[in-house]
């Protein structure tokens, strides 16, 4: 790619920014028509979990790319075990509202692909801004 004239990197690297903003998009449109769809909103309470996912992440490791790697730093752990956490409970919380009978099959099936939607376009942009080129534009 680095023999590409500078307006088509351009290009690619907004074709890339705006499938990013697709993915996020279907996602939450996923979200949206898993409750409107079916008529009930109790499925919104993952987006409590989308909410809370980053948190830990932004508390206790800032800028220190060490989350990824081993380490025996305590707040490393913590942030991991909570992140873990909240990703487990984005998948949890429709599969228990399904088990009590809150929501049906169809509104937890929109629920779990809404997050595997957000999961793809969140390793989407690990893998895009992790490109050297991507930032030398």
């Amino acid at each position: 790619m680095a023999d590409l004239p500078g307006y088509m990197r351009a290009c690619l690297h907004t074709g890339k920014l705006a499938a990013l903003a697709i993915l996020v998009a279907g996602g939450i449109v996923l979200q949206i028509l898993a409750c409107a769809l079916y008529n009930n909103w109790w499925p919104m309470l993952t987006v409590i979990m989308y909410v809370l996912l980053p948190m830990p992440l932004l508390f206790f490791v800032g800028s220190d790319s060490s989350v990824i790697s081993e380490s025996d730093n305590g707040w490393v752990n913590a942030t991991k075990f909570l992140t873990g956490a909240s990703a487990i409970g984005s998948i949890a919380i429709p599969a228990i509202l399904k088990h009590a009978g809150v929501i049906g099959w169809g509104a937890m099936a929109m629920e779990l692909a809404s997050f595997f939607v957000f999961v793809l376009a969140i390793m989407c942009y690990i893998r895009t801004s992790d490109e050297d080129s991507y930032s030398a534009i």
